[in-house]
């Protein structure tokens, strides 16, 4: 992409009854949509009948961008994806999912660039930038978060759900909100409202956990800190995803990949759906639907985004849900690297022999707003002229999409200055951050040997060589007071067709032989702390045996998890999920029931304290 210097260069400003106003379409007047006086119904349907067919179908879609500078070159997963300037220009996009992260400066350039570009097209309509989690610990195997180490550093979703608090969760979605705004980050791909029924399912750590009612008070409490009382220029939009409730895939099948089907054997559909009218209470902006077919809810069998039932007639007219309905990623078309190889196939489940303009007029007509992961406009394009799809019913999405982006405040000033990045440099971010982390560790067991004393002579396995140097450490398990042992959730030990799937991970959620013949070796020498990083409900019955003390960790920074283990801090939280006792265990309990595992190694909300 030709870099573009941005030099806060605008277009004309025009005056009326003192204000000013920028002249988008570049006719020297004031049209109803430029003119801030106007409301927002009128800004709207004034814009739409100016737009061309061209720019109605290319606001439909939005899609993954580089986000790149002159010299740049990018690799592995995003060197397939379109340049920026290209869909803004040639498939008239004004909506854009990033996934990579410069330095702070670098991402605002790279903003105010493309804000530009979009200002200098015939009409002027401004981006919307979205983006997926960002405020983990760093996770370089997942396709699903991006870390951006400027950010204030929080536990997991699940690290969330441990600590249950929702005043903690909505201050997390205030400073998220300030920090993505920022870097021009106005809409958030979540939350995930979904609630972990099925342990085997890869996106576990994405959710709250497997009880409805918190993840119902914790999903409203995100929404609320993102968007505020009401949207305006000052919110960040969510996503909450993924509609009807995601949790319950069959086997713990991921949806993403077939057969993609999501079963109810408990008979407990409606219990997915608790946290979503929480955030339909709460006002939030966008919905996205889950990949799968709702087995024994609808009797279409074709994937929720298809599905007229679950869009319009549950999601529309049910909870009168009046705003932006956006698919997940990649239904339409695979996603494919520059080998050749499909990263990610069609998700298009029930609609596997339809072609590419079938299965954008099957989303059209089910309700949905917006097209994830896609940028084809000139397929779309060509079903409005031919009459298939009408301009009428592109229009009622249109009137949706284009609302918030004027609520937002991008159609008078897209751009950001410099002085916004000093939200980045916020200790009071970090510290809240840092607070978050420590409430969400879990102490699961503690045959009284936590917390341990500063004098105590540690042999570390599994943590930062460098980090350890700062502790009283043990080259050898002989030598050592205490072993402390850090494992993370069985990934892997499965056949994966795509690589999106081996980035996913997932397989059994046991350990190797082999590895629990080491633990249980090391346990024999001196007594081993146990610490767990649990992305899924795993079993590891066998090890906890032979464990003196155990600590369920969700995506905290070591420092800080060290902090708790020598008493800095006492824990506090409670597991957001039940540890079944075994395999058979998962194998017999059902997809869309919370904790009915039998026998339980650790049951749901089970967590102690040094107190205890």
């Amino acid at each position: 992409m030709k870099k573009i210097i941005f030099l806060l260069l605008f277009l004309s400003i025009l005056g009326c009854n003192n204000q000013e106003f920028r002249d988008l379409n570049k006719n020297g007047m004031l049209d109803i949509y430029e003119d801030k006086s106007q409301s927002i119904d009128n800004r709207v349907n004034d814009l739409i009948s100016q737009m061309s067919i061209e720019e109605k179908a290319g606001s439909i879609f939005i899609d993954i961008t580089k986000v790149t500078f002159e010299g740049s070159e990018s690799s592995g997963f995003v060197s397939f994806l379109p340049e920026t300037v290209e869909s803004i220009n040639n498939l008239k996009m004004n909506h854009f999912n990033i996934i990579d992260s410069f330095e702070p400066t670098k991402m605002l350039e790279w903003y105010n660039n493309i804000q530009k570009v979009a200002e200098e097209s015939r009409l002027g309509i401004p981006i919307t930038i979205a983006s997926d989690p960002r405020h983990g610990a760093p996770d370089p195997n997942s396709p699903i978060s991006v870390s951006s180490s400027f950010f204030s550093v929080w536990p997991s979703t699940l690290g969330l759900g441990a600590i249950g608090d929702e005043e903690i969760v909505e201050e997390f979605g205030n400073i998220v909100r300030q920090e993505y705004k920022s870097i021009g980050i106005n809409l958030a791909l979540g939350p995930m409202a979904d609630i972990a029924t099925e342990p085997r399912w890869t996106r576990v750590d994405g959710t709250f956990g497997e009880d409805a009612l918190i993840n119902s008070k914790l999903t409203a409490a995100f929404i609320k800190g993102l968007q505020g009382k009401t949207i305006n220029q000052e919110s960040v939009l969510a996503m909450v995803k993924h509609f009807p409730g995601s949790g319950s895939v069959e086997n713990g099948n991921d949806s993403h990949f077939p057969p993609g089907n999501h079963v109810y054997p408990g008979d407990n559909f409606n219990y997915h759906l608790l946290p979503f009218e929480a955030a339909f209470d709460v006002g939030v902006s966008s919905v996205m639907p889950y990949y799968g077919i709702p087995v024994g809810i609808s009797d279409k069998k074709i994937g929720a985004s298809f599905d007229k039932y679950i869009i319009n007639d549950l999601l529309r007219e049910k909870y009168n849900f009046n705003g932006i309905v956006c698919s997940d990623w990649a239904l339409i078309t695979d996603r494919t690297l520059p080998d050749g190889k499909v990263f990610k196939p069609a998700s298009a489940f029930g609609l596997e022999d339809k072609t590419i303009e079938e299965r954008i007029t099957k989303l059209i007509d089910a309700g949905i707003d917006m097209i994830g992961g896609e940028s084809l406009t000139n397929e779309l394009v060509n079903l409005i002229r031919s009459g298939i799809i009408s301009e009428k019913r592109i229009d009622q999405s249109l009137r949706r999409i284009m609302k918030e982006k004027f609520n937002l405040g991008l159609f008078d000033n897209p751009f950001i200055n410099v002085e916004s990045l000093k939200t980045l440099d916020n200790d009071f971010f970090i510290k809240q951050g840092i607070e978050a982390q420590k409430k969400s560790l879990v102490l699961l067991k503690n045959k009284n040997i936590l917390p341990i004393q500063k004098d105590d002579k540690i042999f570390f396995d599994g943590f930062n060589k460098e980090l350890i140097k700062k502790y009283n450490y043990s080259v050898s398990p002989e030598d050592s007071d205490y072993i402390l042992i850090k494992l993370s959730s069985p990934s892997g030990r499965f056949e994966a067709k795509y690589e999106m799937q081996k980035m996913l991970g997932g397989g059994p959620l046991d350990f190797t032989s082999e590895e629990i013949k080491r633990i249980k070796s090391l346990a024999k020498i001196k007594p081993v702390i146990l610490v767990m990083s649990l992305k899924r409900p795993t079993v590891f019955s066998e090890i906890a045996d032979v464990s003196d003390a155990i600590i369920a960790d969700f995506q905290v920074q070591e420092n800080i998890l060290l902090e708790m283990i020598y008493g800095k801090f006492s824990p506090s939280g409670k597991l957001p999920f039940e540890i079944p006792s075994s395999i058979k265990a998962v194998k017999d309990q059902k997809e869309d029931l919370p904790y009915d595992s039998v026998n339980p190694l650790f049951k749901f909300r089970h967590g102690l304290s040094y107190e205890e």
